[in-house]
């Protein structure tokens, strides 16, 4: 894609998602000092800031717009992915309201955080210069410190948020470094004019490779993916269930829309010197994450396992560097919202004030009990293996299908292999529900605002496996 030169180079509308909810989290944060200990009215300020934020993406007309020196590009990807970043976001502030009351996080900065990662994960969807990308994932990573860590007085929570800090803060120094070899290389931070100095110069020098060595390093940490997966597990574990499930979603797919944007649109003719690399990577994140997962007793360490393997699933897509592949990309980004959330949403019905109740123990008889939250679960888990007529077999079909049209054939067939090892763990959990005597007493509150996020889970699953077609047709990257 050739960048069209705007007229001006600030163009507000092509940022208006950005400015929009910049001021809708300003905005909760000046509201908060009037709200008292009652935060409902945050959380519905912030739903309406969302909203309003996913509207205002497709203000820009026409497709693709360039603005700030060609830094910033409003196209049909960083529109679909301001989509999911605002889905994912409201999913995880529908998931708080009750969460948050249960074990008393009160502090009304909670939803502006939520809101401010969310525009750093827009700005990071929609960058094409190096420098933006690296301010987008700047503004994500001090807003996941925070809420890692959000609730003060656990100190597996506190522990989670150190860990993820101090190798948070690591891995930035190593994408940071790649970026700067990369400069130094072409002398050029802007993606497309790394791209026209790759195809007319002579590029593979040992600088240049080593900055994209470093770039993989960077954005593997940001991904999860092996061996940069370090701290997936625990910060998942110590996190607020609903800041987890927030993670898995948001930061994982605006890092992902960098990550694919960088290595398609920026150093697509070098290639044959990053795709064996990035198929190692693949390859080990779809092993030692369902492996890892196999082993796991607690649920929450057990879906961080999962989301490393799903990071080498999406890796494929990378890989891949096709218009399909980018749709492939979008949709999985976007059944992975549903199923995730919807499975993190049942995991805090489950829980208690000071009980989170994460064992598989927890979950034995629950068929017996509430068997509607054991279906739903059933459904989650089996979206998340891939198996039809769910939405994540079309999801993984589509990203498969454009590996194997590109004649990453071995990748695909290491990939269905992992796809089948993953339902190991998935189905214990279902035999746990369905094929076991209950431990105890379950001590379920069916708030609404959790109910309604497991029900969007539901119907966006089930949706998505059954007819997926307009969707798709929305996906189609030109």
């Amino acid at each position: 894609m050739e960048p069209i030169h705007a007229p001006e180079s600030i163009d507000l509308i092509a940022l208006a998602p950005v400015l929009v909810l910049s001021v809708f989290a300003m905005g909760v944060l000046v509201l908060d000092l009037w709200a008292g200990k009652n935060k409902t009215l945050l959380m519905f300020v912030s739903l309406v800031g969302l909203l309003m934020t996913a509207i205002s993406a497709f203000a820009k007309q026409p497709l693709p717009a360039f603005a700030f020196t060609n830094s910033y590009i409003v196209d049909h990807l960083s529109i679909f992915f301001t989509c999911i970043f605002t889905l994912s976001s409201a999913l995880a502030i529908l998931l708080s309201a009750e969460y948050n009351e249960r074990n008393g996080m009160k502090a009304g900065e909670y939803y502006a955080l939520i809101l401010l990662c969310t525009v750093g994960m827009i700005v990071l969807a929609s960058s094409t210069d190096m420098i933006m990308i690296f301010l987008g994932i700047e503004i994500v990573s001090i807003c996941l410190y925070v809420l890692a860590g959000f609730r003060r007085d656990d100190p597996v929570s506190n522990e989670a948020a150190l860990k993820y800090f101090l190798l948070g803060a690591f891995a930035t120094g190593f994408l940071l470094y790649g970026m700067t070899l990369i400069y130094g290389s072409t002398g050029s931070t802007n993606i497309f004019k790394i791209a026209e100095f790759i195809k007319t110069n002579d590029s593979s020098s040992p600088l240049m490779l080593m900055g994209i060595v470093l770039l993989v390093i960077g954005f593997g940490f940001k991904v999860a993916a092996v061996p940069f997966h370090m701290w997936a597990p625990d910060v998942y574990h110590g996190s607020p269930t609903p800041v987890t499930a927030f993670m898995a979603v948001g930061p994982k797919a605006a890092a992902f829309a960098a990550f694919f944007r960088v290595f398609k649109e920026g150093i697509p003719n070098m290639a044959a010197n990053w795709e064996i690399l990035l198929c190692i990577v693949a390859v080990l994140s779809m092993f030692v994450g369902n492996l890892g997962a196999i082993m796991q007793t607690n649920i929450k360490r057990m879906l961080a396992f999962s989301s490393i393997s799903h990071a080498g699933y999406l890796i494929i897509a990378v890989i891949t560097k096709s218009s399909l592949a980018g749709s492939g990309l979008l949709f999985y980004m976007l059944t992975y919202a549903f199923t995730t959330f919807g499975a993190f949403g049942i995991v805090i019905l489950l829980g208690r004030k000071g009980e989170e109740n994460l064992e598989l123990e927890n979950y034995s008889g629950l068929a017996y009990k509430h068997p509607v939250l054991a279906l739903s679960m059933t459904v989650f888990l089996l979206s998340l293996g891939g198996l039809p007529p769910f939405a994540g077999f079309i999801a993984k079909f589509y990203i498969f299908s454009a590996a194997i049209e590109e004649g990453f054939v071995t990748l695909v067939i290491i990939a269905v292999l992992n796809s089948a090892i993953s339902f190991y763990y998935y189905l214990k959990v279902v035999v746990f529900m369905y094929m076991k005597e209950p431990a105890g007493e379950f001590q379920i509150s069916l708030t609404p605002m959790t109910l309604f996020v497991v029900i969007i889970g539901i119907i966006g699953t089930v949706e998505l496996g059954i007819y997926p077609d307009p969707i798709i047709n929305l996906t189609h990257l030109p």
